[in-house]
This record gives C-alpha cells, sequence and structure tokens, in this order.
C-alpha cells in the first residue's frame, strides 16, 4: 500500500502531523494526498495514560476553533500547590512567590490526555487521513540507497509458540515518500534509526524516567476542580533517588495522582512502585485519597534529558518527533504541547519538500524550522533544569531553577 506519507504511532504527536499535513493538502487544492497513520492499540487513544495539564499553545494553532469543535478541554487550571515533603509525615508548602516559573499552570487545562487524543483522531478522521489503529509498524523498510521506504506491520494470528493459526495474516507494507515516527519514548523502531544513522553523536547521554499513574474517583468534599499540585522529597529521599509527584483535580470528582522516578537511581532496592505505595499515605496524598475508588493505573517511561540530549532527527526519507525524539520539557513536566508542535514542524518540512518534487531525502528544513519555533525557545528554557537537579540536588537544583527561570527568564549563559 502506498502513501505520500506514512506516521507511525497515533498519539498527540502523530496525529497533530497528519492533521496538519492534510490541513495544507486541502489548502493546496491537492484533495488526492494521502496521509496514513498506524497505532498499535485498539483504538486511538488506548495506549494513551489519561492525566495531564496540557499547555493550549499548540493546539491553539493546530485547530484555532477547538472549543468550538468539542475538544476536551474542559477544566482550567485555577491554583497551583507545590511541596516539598520531608518526611513520611512532613510537608512544606512553597510560597508562590519562589515557585520556579515553569511550575506555574495559568492558562492551561487538566485533562483526560485519552479523551484529547480519542478527539484529534475524529478530527485527522474528519480531514480524510486513513486511520489503521490495531496495527503495529513491526520493521523498517528501506530502498537500495539506504533511505527509508516505510515500514512493514506486524503478522497476525501467530500463535504463542510463533506457529501460524488458521487466522494468520502476513503483515502489510506500507510504502510512503517519507515516513514520520512518531512512537512515543524508546520507540522499538526509533532506536534503531537513531542506530543506524547515528542520530545522537552529537548529544548529551539521554535521560529518562518511569512515570507511574492512577486515576482515583474521590469523595466530592475532597474534590477541588480546577487544582493542580506538585511535590518531591520523601519517600525518594530515603533511597538517595530523584523524581517528583502531583495530584490534578479534573472534572466529575475524578482526581490523577502520579510519580515520575529518574531511572538514573543507584540503590538496587528501591521498587519505584512500592514508593509510589508509600507516598500515598502522606497526609497531603492521603488526605485526598482516603475513601476514593481507584478507577485505572499504568505506567510509562519517558525521554527527559531535554535540549541538550536531542538527537539529530531527521534523516533520509523520515524524521522523529514528540518523545520518539524527547521534545518534552522536563522544567514544565509538559510534553503534550511540544509533541503537537514538533508534528507539526515535520508535516510542514514535508509537505513543503514533497510540493517541490522531493522525496526520500533528509528533510533539514525540519530542523531550520524548529530552531526558529517557539518550541525551540521552551526546549532552550528549560536546557538546565535536568542537569541542575542531577548535579545539585532536589533543594539547590531548585534554587538554581528559580533563579534562571524567575529572575533570569530562562537566559542564565550557561
Amino acid at each position: 500500500m502506498e502513501f505520500d506519507v506514512i506516521i507511525v504511532g497515533g498519539g498527540p504527536a502523530g496525529l497533530s502531523a497528519a492533521i496538519r499535513l492534510r490541513q495544507l493538502a486541502i489548502a493546496a487544492g491537492n484533495d488526492e494526498f494521502m496521509v496514513c497513520v498506524v497505532e498499535k492499540g485498539s483504538e486511538f487513544g488506548a495506549h494513551t495514560l489519561s492525566g495531564a495539564v496540557i499547555e493550549p499553545r499548540a493546539l491553539n494553532e493546530l485547530i484555532p476553533d477547538w472549543k468550538e469543535k468539542g475538544a476536551p478541554l474542559n477544566v482550567p487550571a485555577i491554583e497551583d500547590r507545590v511541596y516539598m515533603l520531608g518526611s513520611a509525615t512532613k510537608a512544606t508548602k512553597l510560597p508562590d512567590s519562589i515557585v520556579p516559573a515553569s511550575m506555574h499552570n495559568e492558562g492551561n487545562y487538566i485533562v483526560s490526555l485519552g479523551n484529547v487524543v480519542r478527539w484529534l483522531a475524529e478530527q485527522a478522521e474528519e480531514l480524510e487521513v486513513m486511520m489503521f489503529p490495531g496495527f503495529a509498524a513491526d520493521d523498517i523498510l528501506y530502498n537500495d540507497d539506504g533511505s527509508v521506504r516505510g515500514v512493514l506491520t506486524g503478522d497476525m494470528g501467530v500463535a504463542a509458540n510463533g506457529e501460524a493459526k488458521p487466522s494468520f495474516e502476513p503483515g502489510y507494507e506500507l510504502l510512503g515518500k517519507y515516513t514520520i515516527f512518531a512512537e512515543g519514548c524508546r520507540g522499538h523502531l526509533g532506536k534503531r534509526l537513531i542506530s543506524r544513522f547515528a542520530l545522537d553523536k552529537d548529544s548529551d547521554p539521554q535521560h529518562y524516567g518511569i512515570g507511574l499513574k492512577e486515576l482515583w474517583e474521590v469523595s466530592p468534599e475532597k474534590h477541588e476542580q480546577g487544582v493542580v499540585m506538585h511535590g518531591s522529597g520523601w519517600p525518594l529521599t530515603d533511597t538517595g533517588s530523584s523524581g517528583g509527584w502531583w495530584l490534578y483535580f479534573d472534572e466529575n470528582n475524578q482526581v490523577s495522582f502520579g510519580m515520575v522516578i529518574d531511572l538514573s537511581y543507584s540503590n538496587p532496592y528501591m521498587s519505584p512502585f512500592d514508593e509510589m505505595q508509600r507516598l500515598k499515605l502522606h497526609p497531603v496524598i492521603r488526605n485526598v485519597l482516603e475513601g476514593g475508588k481507584r478507577l485505572s493505573y499504568g505506567a510509562r517511561a519517558l525521554t527527559k534529558g531535554g535540549l541538550n540530549s536531542l538527537p539529530k532527527f531527521t534523516f533520509p526519507g523520515g524524521v522523529l518527533v514528540g518523545d520518539d525524539a524527547g521534545f518534552l520539557n522536563p522544567a514544565k513536566i509538559k510534553g503534550t504541547h511540544t509533541s503537537m508542535k514538533s508534528g507539526m514542524l515535520a508535516a510542514e518540512a514535508i509537505f513543503e519538500a514533497l510540493q517541490a518534487g522531493r522525496e526520500y531525502d533528509d528533510v533539514v528544513a525540519y530542523s531550520t524550522m524548529y530552531k526558529e519555533s517557539w518550541l525551540y525557545q521552551d526546549n532552550y528554557e528549560a536546557r538546565n533544569f535536568a542537569p541542575a537537579m542531577h548535579r545539585m540536588g532536589q533543594w539547590m537544583g531548585g534554587a538554581f531553577t528559580f533563579i534562571e527561570q524567575n529572575l533570569l527568564g530562562g537566559k542564565m549563559p550557561l
């Protein structure tokens, strides 16, 4: 099956790229321009962990009338609370005046990210993007000159022992003039591409975290819709580990509770899951969750090295977007708006190349557009956050971040 552009991954980055490509094609009078999105989940949003605070900047650009179209951004963030937990019973709420600017969420929305992804998929379908949920991209296809030609989906109807069942169907070859890889953190195809094309040879080592998330329904008297809580310290300080936690108060008495732990921890006895369960016993968390009901839970890896760890994200025949490259802003603890913008920039660069009659080449314009965009500025202002936290610890690193973000506007000459 042949398309103009193939997109691997139906998350915020991949769907934003698909929508932008079709918008550009329709505006250019090329309604036959074919875009395909393959998503391993049974439906779009199936593998998206819900509960996030989203900055709407990219969405404002992609779909300016998103409110009229019913985008599920219903709960504005109205108050930020940041805590340092000193022990299993002690907590210090930081005054707003000393909270880093990147942690302020005025103008942002508390959302179910799964619902946002499903809504984006609906917008893509309305633009006649070819959508293939339930198909995992298993391998990369190359041209004779080594450029990416597309992907091969996985075989279906295979028994646990590897033998074909009566329902066996071989994978499909999906061929495109360009392929956008939007698999998320440590995507199995993205890893191969980074290695094959040595995309990270001029980058700092990447940093990763494990994010554990639970969605709770709490009693109405404990629910404070629109409140955003973040914190760090105990229990991770007991094991010399680093990370942080959050509570986001969404609509319908629902609360997203989660914890991110840096995967640089050195204590072999530290269990991220167990640390999250310990955290629930702290009065700050317990007072919210006690008497409530856990609705769902999950975990995923995060690419959190920031600007200095970004690989080269273009190569012959394709590009990396979203967390496949690592555009997450660790200082804001947000990656949805950055993923969406990266997908949009990639779409614009690729469409420009196709309009010029090119195919299978290195779309360097994507890198140029990135450096001229607000996305680069967003990443640049947060470039020192992760190094400061890792080298100075949470107290000194937090103080450094406050000075850089609040006093110097993210422009410290380091």
